[in-house]
């Protein structure tokens, strides 16, 4: 019988052609979720990219058909465009449809499948500091971070949901879609907004990249001061509601939470969420 033979490297099929993820958002140039996901990529052993884009809301459409001429296996997609970028999709998952708004897209068979793990993400870090079953929760803002948020948190048992808003018409909008769930109202934001809740979450834009934006609100009467921003970590709302003595949750680990779902959606694994969470940490302290 012939020796067996040592496989060499000619046995083995090389590719150079990377997996393809990324982000369309705008502005990107401070969005951590390019570092936090490549760890996670290394960490699992895969030959993946992650290309955080800048996309102009005129420009979402060919930066959707490109994603998909290319191969990209999918793409999150950040403000100003989760509600926008459906019109490019071939699909909505279950949450994505009720929510209204895609934060994840996922190449299935050819088709975009638009996901939703804003909700979810906030939901689980929320859960590290309490549990929203049974407490009242006041939400600034009804994007599409707002609409993924009150859903999830709906479905989490939240006794009531008091939308704030300026816009009239998506304030109301978003109180009616989860007043089938929990107790659900709106209110006009003029002015600034005197808070009473166990939780308030701002799920608007304030404070992105900006330390010093606040949203026009007084928080005396909260408990729990959740900002969806993760950079700055730190908002001037997570520093200010501290100083009150409030419980804060930053943007990071609802960050962390959704970058966990996109990356077992895109390839199947599971990554360590906590390397994840020290790499956006480590490169916000830089």
């Amino acid at each position: 019988m012939a020796a067996e033979r040592a496989p060499t490297s000619h046995d083995v099929a090389l590719s150079f052609l990377s997996l393809l993820t990324g982000s369309f958002s705008t502005p990107a140039a401070e969005n951590p979720t390019v570092a936090m996901v490549e760890a996670a990529y290394r960490d699992l052993g895969l030959d993946a990219r992650y290309i955080n884009c800048d996309v102009a809301p005129d420009a979402l459409g060919d930066a959707v058909r490109g994603a998909r001429a290319m191969g990209w296996k999918g793409f999150n997609c950040s403000l100003p465009h989760k509600v926008t970028v459906i019109e490019w999709l071939d699909e909505l998952a279950e949450s994505a449809s009720l929510i209204g708004a895609v934060n994840c897209v996922v190449d299935r068979d050819g088709r975009w499948i638009g996901e939703n793990t804003d909700g979810k993400g906030f939901v689980a870090s929320l859960r590290t500091v309490v549990d929203p079953a049974g407490r009242s929760l006041v939400l600034l803002g009804a994007g599409g971070a707002a609409r993924a948020i009150a859903v999830e948190s709906a479905l989490a048992g939240v006794a009531s949901i008091t939308v704030v808003n300026r816009d009239r018409g998506r304030g109301s909008e978003l109180a009616e879609l989860v007043s089938g769930l929990t107790s659900a109202s709106f209110v006009p934001w003029e002015g600034v907004h005197e808070v009473s809740a166990d939780i308030v979450v701002n799920a608007t834009s304030i404070g992105l990249a900006d330390a010093e934006a606040m949203p026009p609100v007084s928080l005396s009467s909260a408990r729990v001061v959740a900002d969806v921003i993760p950079n700055p970590p730190r908002t001037r709302l997570i520093r200010e509601a501290e100083a009150l003595g409030c419980t804060t949750l930053d943007g990071i680990g609802m960050l962390v939470e959704q970058g966990v779902v996109a990356i077992r959606l895109w390839t199947g694994m599971e990554p360590d969420a906590a390397l994840m969470r020290r790499t956006v940490e480590e490169l916000l302290a830089a």
